[in-house]
């Protein structure tokens, strides 16, 4: 290999020429994009030494030896054979062929690398003048590649692909090549100095590439090339070059990179990469759920490659749903860094229509064999000026990241401007002015109720139900602390956009009832559908104590929905104290046992609880507890109801009842699901003979639709009393529909 000029490749994945081309540019090389996949560009030993060092998105660095028809095998050896290639391999070269055939006429790719090694065997055996070709030297590697029946043989100076830099031992179950996440790097916006955050960051691979970016450490300065164990390659350019890129390497960043992930075993591997990496001091590595992700720095990027469940359709129906539930989180995320740029690397479904947006760039890329999406979303443009005067058009926003002027200079302090919209989470002057709305009749409401807790000793109440169509909120005050629920109504906001009209909403029913921050519970509660049920917010267990009645009752602003006391059911908890003297209770579908605690308080000889869940059971108990009601006459149940009373000993009767089920219920605890209009009057036929004669039950659900026929009771006289169980702090007169059942 005597001739110091060659026709070079560089071989990258599809989508990252453009890439590739600009690094070879940096490089002081000269580059034309051709096929997919290659990039050319002409140079010496030194051009091939600087490309396999230094590219950090190519796959391989290959001397294109020929390029010709090859319609039949005939063309195809005849060209190779007359190639002079004993100028290119020596006598004992090892020279496997490898290669690949694509819409071509020649389609056995074995057939076309016999070929090859034949013709090349016959040719070196003619330039060496020998007949003995041993093979025992170093690797040569060669490669056909048949594109429309035009040939391209190629010699292979790389040896292992590029993306094996070297560091990485630590392997996480979906790994992402580290050229590719050099890639996403270098297509952002992130430049040394500045906040990077990887949330989804398993091994390490993007930090630690964007901190070797960032210090300006050669990517292949601790590995060696195929070239290097070539004769006729020149050793001293190897030392020379990697002399040269270790003296290049850059002081640790000022800017420590984040990295972070939910699986503490992706972490610990990612710290191992990145100490053999080099980075270890550039980078913060920490345990955490996505949700949690957020920085106090005002301007960074967020680059990432999120799970996408492309584990060849392996994945189950429970993992595809935490998968969707993953995704929906994201805008919720996103808002928390609105003047930030953000950069994700997906094959998940719908992306865009997820986040709520489409992105501002879009780039089709492979991650191995799975075709992705790399999605760019650009945040507002950092920009260092002087304070405007107050009444500028234009807000000026300040920041931890502004420049300050050295101490004891008299100019004023720079100020940095987000110049361009957030990329996620604006609100438009609407959500102001309903805002102001909002404001203005929670204090209207909370001055017409403003006498409840002193003249009627009521102090949890409803303050505001939808008052207002296009601020579809539930605003509960629990004595001095706010739980505010929001339904599902159509609006143009999207996901990121409507959280923070929820936080603003929230943040205004606060100030308006001079409510203390922390004491503002917000919640949101999608519509039901199907076999769907509300589900857990948080694992807080915080509970609070609240009167009512003169009754004392735990409740958890936090975790639920449904925080452990229906202030609906304050009328009709009444009516129970007011029966109860002397009576046996019994409470289906106990929850947090607030009928079974004013039963005892009206003087029931005797009270029993029922219900499902053995956490809410202990709730109720806790409340009897907080009242002073305790003893074996106070049983708590924990069963199925139906089984209850399916199962329940003849002889013992009740003279007062409580039936408030759910709509819906899909408890793994039971072998049906509840279905409130399908199996309710059943039950109850099956509960009348539990009752005495002469014996209450309230019937009472809060599904708005139910039909309920008197005639299907004909052991009972069945009056609706819903007019007086609807308190009137409730707009909605059919919150719940309740019946006094006589036996």
């Amino acid at each position: 290999m005597n001739d110091e000029s060659f026709d070079l490749v560089a071989a990258c994945a599809f989508g990252l020429e453009a890439v590739v081309r600009r690094e070879l540019q940096g490089l002081g090389i000269e580059a034309t994009i051709g096929e997919p996949g290659r990039i050319h560009f002409r140079g010496n030993h030194e051009t091939i030494c600087q490309a396999n060092l230094w590219l950090r998105t190519a796959d391989r660095v290959l001397i294109r030896v020929a390029e010709f028809p090859a319609a039949d095998f005939d063309a195809l050896f005849e060209t190779t054979r007359d190639i002079q290639w004993g100028r290119l391999l020596p006598a004992d070269a090892s020279f496997p062929v490898t290669g690949r055939s694509a819409k071509s006429t020649l389609t056995s790719v074995p057939a076309c690398q016999r070929a090859v090694k034949r013709a090349v065997v016959d040719a070196m055996r003619r330039d060496h003048g020998t007949e003995s070709l041993p093979e025992t030297g170093s690797e040569y590697k060669l490669d056909v590649a048949i594109l429309r029946d035009t040939a391209t043989l190629t010699i292979d100076t790389t040896g292992r692909s590029l993306h094996r830099r070297g560091y990485r031992t630590h392997i996480t179950q979906a790994p992402l090549k580290e050229t590719l996440a050099a890639a996403l790097v270098m297509l952002s916006y992130w430049r040394a100095g500045k906040p990077l955050l990887d949330p989804f960051c398993g091994s390490g691979t993007i930090p630690i590439e964007a901190a070797r970016i960032g210090r300006n450490m050669a990517p292949g300065r601790d590995r060696e090339f195929a070239a290097e164990a070539w004769d006729d390659f020149p050793a001293e350019l190897w030392q020379a070059a990697r002399t040269l890129a270790d003296a290049a390497v850059l002081p640790p960043l000022e800017e420590r990179i984040v990295a972070s992930d939910i699986d503490d075993r992706a972490i610990r591997a990612a710290r191992d990469n990145a100490s053999r990496a080099g980075v270890e001091q550039d980078i913060h590595f920490q345990v955490l759920p996505v949700e949690q992700t957020t920085s106090r720095r005002r301007f960074g990027c967020l680059i990432t490659n999120p799970p996408y469940g492309m584990r060849i359709g392996r994945e189950s129906y429970e993992e595809a749903r935490e998968l969707d539930y993953l995704y929906q989180s994201l805008p919720d995320v996103l808002r928390k860094l609105p003047t930030w740029s953000h950069y994700f690397l997906t094959a998940y479904p719908g992306f865009e229509r997820v986040v709520g947006r489409r992105a501002d760039r879009r780039r089709k890329l492979y991650n191995g064999r799975i075709e992705c999406t790399y999605y760019q979303f650009h945040g507002p443009k950092p920009v260092v000026g002087q304070q405007p005067s107050e009444d500028a058009d234009e807000p000026t926003v300040t920041s931890d990241d502004a420049l300050s002027p050295p101490a004891n200079t008299p100019t004023d302090k720079p100020y940095v401007h987000a110049v361009g919209a957030p990329a996620f989470g604006q609100l438009t002057d609407k959500a102001a002015e309903q805002a102001e709305l909002f404001t203005s009749r929670l204090k209207k409401r909370a001055k017409h109720l403003r006498r409840w807790p002193t003249r009627r000793g009521i102090t949890c109440f409803r303050l505001y139900e939808r008052d207002i169509p296009e601020i579809p909120l539930v605003v509960d005050r629990y004595e001095d602390y706010l739980h505010i629920t929001e339904y599902e109504r159509p609006h143009e906001r999207d996901p990121a956009q409507h959280a923070n009209w929820l936080d603003l909403m929230a943040e205004t029913a606060g100030k308006a009832l001079e409510i203390p921050k922390q004491n503002v519970f917000l919640k949101r509660r999608s519509r039901q559908r199907g076999k769907t049920q509300h589900t857990k917010f948080s694992e807080t267990q915080q509970r609070i104590e609240v009167q009512e009645g003169g009754l004392r009752f735990l409740v958890n602003l936090a975790d639920y929905v449904d925080t452990g006391l229906f202030l609906d059911h304050r009328n009709t908890r009444q009516m129970v104290r007011d029966e109860a003297e002397g009576k046996t209770f019994l409470n289906l579908f106990g929850y947090t046992g607030s009928f079974t605690v004013y039963a005892a308080a009206g003087g029931a000889r005797k009270t029993v609880t029922v219900d499902l869940s053995r956490a809410y059971l202990e709730w109720a108990a806790d409340n009897m507890r907080l009242n002073g009601f305790e003893g074996e006459q106070h049983r708590f149940v924990v069963q199925d109801v139906a089984t209850f009373i399916g199962e329940h000993p003849p002889g013992e009767m009740y003279d007062l009842v409580v039936y408030d089920p759910p709509t819906f219920s899909n408890s793994k605890r039971t072998e049906k699901d509840w279905d409130v209009q399908v199996d309710a009057v059943p039950l109850l036929l099956d509960l009348l003979p539990l009752v005495r004669k002469g014996g209450v039950i309230y019937f009472s659900n809060n599904f708005r639709r139910f039909k309920f026929d008197p005639e299907a009771i004909p052991a009972g006289q069945v009056r609706e009393i819903s007019k007086h169980t609807v308190p009137e702090d409730y707009r909605n007169k059919r919150i719940h529909r309740c019946w006094r059942i006589t036996k």
